[in-house]
């Protein structure tokens, strides 16, 4: 296989031209033609360029005796929208973290002689396993592995900018029961890892070396000195504390705040930010055991926040997930205040102070249709994306927009994270109680919400689900009976194997039949999981 058609190949799995590839280059695209006819060669340094911008060895591009296969290898296999996700040591396992590690230890060496990643966790008994399988790893392949302890995802995010490091990784599986544990890989600008490279860590747990440019064996072991190491770094977990209490510019000293920490990594955080800001804290959730995480808790579990809020008079309730990158509230009179009613009201404080750019917030399908008519009449355009947080993230960066969210509460402050972080949510909404001097249930009276169900069915092929003649034919039915007073929402969990069905019209009792409709079609044709 010549280095020409080796090129051609490349770019053309990626999706580029030849003028793209020119202009990375700095060539004309003349000269890459001549490549890839192989009428000319690339001079050594436009090799190394070109093994830098596919991911790729040099010897994987001048060696005629190795093939490049697959070059439109896709991630997700492994990677959903929100990392790598399996019940422990079934679908994930500590070879697969060990493995991932070796792989970032080694592929972070073209940036960096030796690779820093730093790693946090949550509080799931799996996550002290999968941490030191992928501390091992990394140092395994030469780079040094930084260890946080339990800490929330936004944390390593922030972290991982600020420390200078070459990538993050999160272990979590968020929402999820405590069975379940994921792996989430950071970029060095504390955003969620490119496709590319994801597609290349599932090639490397697929055993596809060449898909690397390794012809033979496995990825390198170094020896001596060369062998990376393992630190402590639990002081970045202490900065990005002290950078959270440094964005309150008010003293919280009169309110009275109850946190739900889940049982996870907001459990010590938590309370410490809140506590240095000087609130009244009534905490629950908050003794981890190691498989409580989420359990009748947080934010997938509001009842008991809901009761303590009611039960101490409380001035607000605030309620975190298992990595703590979301955040639900609930008001001073125990009602549920979700991810759309928070979006509504930091975008309009946003808006009063002429720092909501474009006058413009992302959200997704999932939002309710009352709350896109409510920003309308604050002059706020919404832009809905695909459900998943990466697709908002995109959006927003696209567009440099000033905020997006979701329903679920992952709510991401553009000019603070680079990610949903559940406690900076928290803070900006007590900046506004206290700048306002008024309470949360007066903040958002005016979002109008529309009744809204979600159904979620379990299934054993997502896809075929989806795609059945008859469940898109009840949808369509559903979508008739609702005659454009609400809408059908049928789409597949990035994270489970789920198929979930959103129903908005004129009642809940309506959502919930029209719900059941649907469900009964998918459980019709056999997909089902009882």
């Amino acid at each position: 296989m010549t280095i020409g058609s080796k090129i051609t190949l490349l770019r053309n799995g990626v999706g580029i031209s030849q003028e793209k590839l020119a202009d990375m280059l700095g060539v004309s695209r003349q000269s890459v033609s001549k490549w890839e006819m192989d009428q000319a060669v690339p001079q050594i340094d436009k090799i190394l360029q070109i093994a830098d911008i596919f991911h790729i060895s040099c010897d994987a591009l001048l060696r005629e005796d190795i093939e490049i296969k697959d070059a439109k290898r896709q991630a997700g296999k492994y990677f959903g929208t929100d990392g790598f996700r399996g019940e422990s040591n079934v679908g994930l396992t500590s070879m697969h973290a060990y493995k991932v590690g070796r792989f970032l230890g080694w592929y972070y060496q073209r940036e960096s002689a030796r690779p820093r990643i730093v790693i946090g966790k949550d509080t799931r008994r799996s996550s002290y396993m999968l941490e030191y399988a992928i501390a091992s790893g990394i140092a395994a392949s030469g780079g040094d592995a930084y260890i946080l302890h339990v800490t929330t995802t936004p944390s390593v995010s922030y972290v991982t900018r600020l420390d200078g490091f070459d990538c993050g990784v999160m272990i979590t599986a968020s929402h999820n029961p405590f069975y379940d544990n994921g792996i989430k890989v950071i970029n060095r600008y504390g955003e969620k890892l490119d496709d590319n490279t994801t597609s290349l860590i599932e090639a490397y747990l697929d055993g596809d070396l060449a898909h690397l440019g390794i012809s033979e064996g496995d990825l390198p072991l170094p020896t001596g000195e060369n062998i990376g190491s393992i630190h402590d770094h639990v002081s970045g977990r202490n900065r990005y504390i002290g950078y959270l209490i440094s964005l309150a510019s008010n003293s919280y000293k009169k309110l009275r705040i109850g946190l739900d920490c889940a049982n996870g990594a907001s459990w010590s955080i938590a309370r410490a930010v809140f506590g240095a800001l000087g609130a009244q804290l009534y905490v629950i959730g908050d003794e981890p055991d190691g498989m409580n995480i989420n359990k009748n808790c947080g934010s997938t579990h509001l009842e008991s926040l809901v009761k303590l809020v009611r039960e101490k008079h409380l001035d607000i309730g605030f309620a975190f997930d298992g990595d703590c990158d979301r955040c639900l509230a609930v008001d001073e009179k125990g009602n549920v205040v979700d991810g759309d009613k928070i979006m509504y009201l930091l975008a309009k404080r946003l808006k009063s102070r002429g720092m909501l750019n474009d006058n413009t917030l992302v959200a997704t399908v999932m939002s309710n249709s009352g709350f896109v008519a409510s920003l309308d009449k604050l002059g706020i355009r919404c832009i809905q994306t695909k459900v998943g947080d990466r697709f908002v993230y995109e959006c927003m960066q696209e567009g440099d927009y000033s905020i997006g969210g979701e329903q679920s509460g992952h709510i991401i402050l553009k000019k603070y994270a680079t990610t949903g972080d559940g406690l900076l949510t928290a803070i900006m909404i007590c900046e506004e109680i206290c700048d306002s001097k008024s309470s949360l249930s007066r903040l958002v009276e005016d979002v109008t919400v529309y009744p809204q169900y979600l159904k979620n069915v379990r299934v054993t092929d997502k896809d075929a689900a989806m795609n059945d003649k008859n469940v898109l034919e009840s949808v369509k039915a559903v979508e008739a009976l609702i005659a454009g007073n609400g809408r059908v929402l049928l789409r597949p969990s990035g994270t489970e194997p789920l198929i979930r069905i959103m129903i908005e019209c004129e009642s809940e009792e309506k959502c919930r039949e029209y719900a059941d409709t649907v469900a009964k079609a998918v459980t019709e044709g056999g997909y089902a999981i009882e």
